[in-house]
């Protein structure tokens, strides 16, 4: 298995940043349409280690990292730094399936950990047609049965979670997971989703300034992807993943997320009750 190779991001907890960032703002319609994503994923995400695939929903990420911080939730939440959608996600060469295992390897996703007797996983991503769901599931399952793991206990610890774009609820609602058969692979409920308006989702999945760029197959094992970006683009989007960690430490955030929570149904299991009181506390 080549060495693992992955893109450089900066650690908005603990790295000093200094002068590479600036005096951020997030306005406050993002941060309460954030916030009430954020705690939805979490809520229905389960009592599971939850991995956020791609740079689509690294504000989801940085707000839970907020939240979460002083927690003993803060280490259940990841980033999974990886582009899989649509065509360019299928017909990986040997070479390029070697160096996404070694990178799924190095991010603590592998068919033995998923199999192991640890937290089950849940990946979060923002969801269309769910074309990048449909790829990271065949890539795992064509992996798992490469090393012989135990697929039949393994369905039923991961799980994938769609942040989607809110619309009308009617029995004929177009549903992604009811048009991909690989569903059917999973436990009931092992899919999930969660709405969020259409300005949010368009932004976040369109819009938004990453702090690098997408890490498609023809990057896996480019070296460059390792390296700090120091350009204004990536500036700005550091402001302001930096600007909503701190945001999301705030009391004001941190009731408007436990609100949310307690509304969900799955509050009524005591880890997250638990996990309520200590974002409270």
């Amino acid at each position: 298995m080549p060495e693992p190779n992955l893109p450089f991001r900066w650690d908005v907890e603990h790295d000093r940043l200094g002068s590479l960032v600036e005096p951020a703002d997030p306005e406050r319609s993002y941060v309460e349409a954030l916030t009430e994503c954020a705690a939805k994923v979490l809520a229905r995400g389960g009592d599971r280690d939850l991995y956020f695939v791609g740079r689509s929903p690294d504000s989801v990420y940085d707000l839970l990292r907020g939240v979460l911080a002083d927690t003993g939730h803060r280490d259940r939440v990841h980033r999974l730094p990886l582009s899989l959608y649509g065509y360019d996600g299928q017909g990986l060469s040997r070479a390029e399936q070697a160096q996404l295992r070694a990178n799924l390897t190095a991010q603590g996703v592998t068919p033995g950990r998923l199999a192991g007797g640890g937290r089950a996983v849940v990946f979060c991503d923002l969801v269309s047609h769910g074309s990048t769901f449909e790829n990271l599931h065949r890539e795992l399952r064509s992996w798992i049965g490469d090393d012989g793991a135990d697929w039949n206990r393994i369905r039923g610890r991961i799980g994938y979670l769609g942040i989607v774009m809110r619309g009308k609820t009617s029995p004929n609602t177009w549903r992604w997971q009811q048009h991909a058969p690989w569903v059917g692979e999973l436990p009931p409920r092992a899919v999930r989703n969660v709405s969020v308006p259409g300005w949010l989702w368009g932004y976040l999945g369109n819009f938004q300034p990453k702090t690098e760029p997408s890490f498609r197959r023809a990057r896996w094992a480019d070296p460059e992807v390792a390296r700090p970006r120091h350009d204004e683009r990536t500036r700005a989007a550091l402001s302001g993943a930096v600007a909503l960690f701190e945001r999301a430490r705030t009391p004001e955030v941190r009731a408007a997320f436990r609100a949310v929570l307690t509304a969900e149904p799955t509050f009524r299991e005591p880890w997250l009750r638990t996990l309520a009181h200590d974002i409270r506390s």
